[in-house]
């Protein structure tokens, strides 16, 4: 699975067909097969493949897990596949979490909930099932009791320190930080590690504006070596007036594997400093382009059949959206007619673009990379209603992410330009940094706009009626 890895899964899928041709029987191969598939997120093919390795070995628990998985995500019936896998590998956590997806898709998100929960009270510690279950709750409309079940575990196991944690990232994640700080002191009453409830205190106590204790706490957690870490202390540096000491912090780490969290509030503190690096990280007239597809797609259609998976009653834990919602699972997987049409002009568009690019910069985070295959990271539509918006967010696994207009409220809804409008490097509200948009985007149907997952964006609020988008996360092309 090599290719597959390294996104050549294209090139490997004929000569694994051609060796069916010879061993039309072989499991494995068929596996393969519909790995490869799955990879070039075509489903379809996917669960042919899987169905005919399903039919040679029917008790296979990797076979009967892939062909549920794809069914799922080809936007299929799938929660009877999941039961029939669940079978053959009981055990299997990520097999109730992917059944509870497919309930999700089907509507049915409250029995998923309650699967999930009656499982979770046999096994209260199970972290991964507490953290299903939060999201679940999350995304059903019910705030007020997402974290019910860690709570519910914890009294049965309070010395349990991986529920504590989880509990406190959960309220992290949706920014309830004064809940999450008070967790942190119940946990520290039961023994847990010191250093890493050192760090969750310091991350609340910032967030909180609790200045004094935040810097105390950092102080006492340096270095700052893990970059979750060293961006939650930059932040705090921005936050408090010193982007000096924050620069500092990032350009030690521009090398690093996972310096995308990085970068954006580097660019911020550079900016701050008029540091002209920040022109050469974000203003090259390259980075952001906007392309009309309009004529590629049946954007009607498209409008109709998205608005079908938007079944979710409120918008996801951790994500931008507020005021509507988002689909669950890869968009571009779906097997649905719309969205393979959408799925081809997309990917045409994106190759354009990245031919764009040229000539390469070896030290710029975006432009080193050469053209190659189109990779999605994730993709996903977004319905916003009334007042809608999408907070100023970054996407740090991506390479180039995106915004395609589906339908968008007239005018006189809308409100005043540039209600509406994306907006490109106001970072976050909560860091009270008084620094406008360098670059806005007016919204027209059948417009794709194409910007770097690093780079601060997010929407001007409006008044009234829909906004429907499709969103997606390119990854960076692969090194030959």
């Amino acid at each position: 699975m090599r290719d597959r890895d390294a996104g050549r899964a294209a090139e490997a899928i004929p000569r694994v067909k051609a060796a069916l041709e010879h061993y039309p029987d072989h499991l494995r191969l068929w596996h393969v097969l519909g790995l490869l598939y799955r990879a070039e997120e075509d489903s379809a093919a996917a669960v042919k493949a899987f169905t005919r390795a399903a039919e040679i070995a029917p008790t296979d628990p990797k076979v009967t897990h892939a062909l549920a998985r794809v069914t799922m995500e080809a936007g299929l019936p799938a929660v009877e596949l999941f039961d029939i896998a669940r079978q053959y590998s009981p055990g299997d956590g990520s097999l109730l979490m992917g059944r509870a997806a497919a309930q999700s898709a089907d509507g049915d998100s409250e029995n998923a909930i309650a699967d999930v929960e009656e499982v979770l009270r046999q096994s209260p510690g199970w972290l991964d099932g507490q953290d299903l279950l939060a999201n679940l709750r999350w995304m059903n409309g019910e705030r007020d009791r997402f974290v019910e079940g860690y709570e519910r575990a914890l009294a049965a196991e309070p010395a349990n320190s991986g529920l504590w944690f989880k509990m406190i990232n959960s309220l992290t994640q949706v920014e309830r930080f004064a809940e999450a700080d008070a967790a942190v002191a119940r946990a520290r009453a039961r023994g847990s590690d010191v250093r890493a409830l050192d760090v969750c205190e310091a991350i609340c106590a910032s967030e909180l504006g609790d200045n004094r204790r935040a810097d105390a706490l950092f102080d006492r957690i340096a270095p700052h070596v893990e970059m979750p870490l060293a961006v939650r202390y930059m932040r705090h540096m921005l936050r408090t007036g010193r982007p000096d000491a924050a620069a500092r912090c990032g350009e030690e780490r521009t090398n690093d594997a996972d310096a995308n969290e990085m970068w954006p509030y580097l660019a911020v503190a550079w900016r701050l400093l008029e540091d002209d690096r920040w022109n050469w990280l974000e203003r090259d007239d390259r980075l952001i382009r906007t392309y009309n597809i309009g004529n590629r797609i049946d954007l009607a259609a498209l409008a109709d059949h998205l608005r079908t998976l938007h079944v979710l009653k409120a918008d996801m834990a951790g994500q931008s959206v507020r005021g509507g919602t988002q689909t669950d699972g890869p968009l571009f997987a779906r097997a649905d007619a719309e969205i393979r049409a959408l799925r081809a002009a997309i990917v045409d568009t994106v190759a354009e673009h990245m031919h764009t690019l040229a000539p390469l910069d070896a030290d710029h985070p975006v432009l080193r990379q050469k053209p190659g295959p189109v990779r999605f990271g994730g993709s996903w539509s977004v319905r916003l209603t009334g007042s809608g918006r999408h907070t100023n967010h970054i996407h740090p696994k991506g390479w180039y992410s995106s915004a395609l207009y589906v339908s968008l409220p007239p005018q006189a809804q809308l409100g005043e330009p540039p209600a509406g409008w994306l907006a490109f490097g106001i970072p976050p509200a909560e860091l009270g940094l008084d620094l406008p948009a360098f670059k806005m985007i007016e919204p027209k149907v059948g417009h794709l706009a194409l910007f770097p997952s690093i780079m601060w964006h997010g929407t001007v609020p409006f008044e009234e009626g829909e906004r429907l988008t499709v969103a997606f996360d390119v990854q960076a092309p692969p090194s030959r």
